[in-house]
């Protein structure tokens, strides 16, 4: 089993210690791509689709909130790479 197959498994049960680090490594292997906006305004956009999942980047902490798990898992789901 890869490195993002696991990282998929553990977001997909929601932990309370998911890191930003690996929300950026999960999505990047995902082909999803990371821009920037103001401040801490983050876009993770898959090219194939076109899909946008805005988010904050968590500080001063990386751990994300549980509601930004759950929207992480919503959009890996709505654009199929989490069954």
């Amino acid at each position: 089993m890869s490195r993002h197959e696991k990282l998929l498994l553990r977001i997909s049960s929601a932990p309370k210690d998911f890191t930003w680090s690996e929300l950026v490594g999960l999505m990047s292997s995902l082909g999803v791509e990371l821009r920037t906006s103001g401040g801490s305004a983050r876009r993770f956009i898959n090219p194939a689709t076109a899909q946008v999942f805005y988010i904050h980047q968590p500080h001063p902490r990386s751990i994300l909130k549980p509601y930004q798990v759950h929207g992480a898992v919503k959009f890996l789901k709505q654009e199929g790479f989490i069954a």
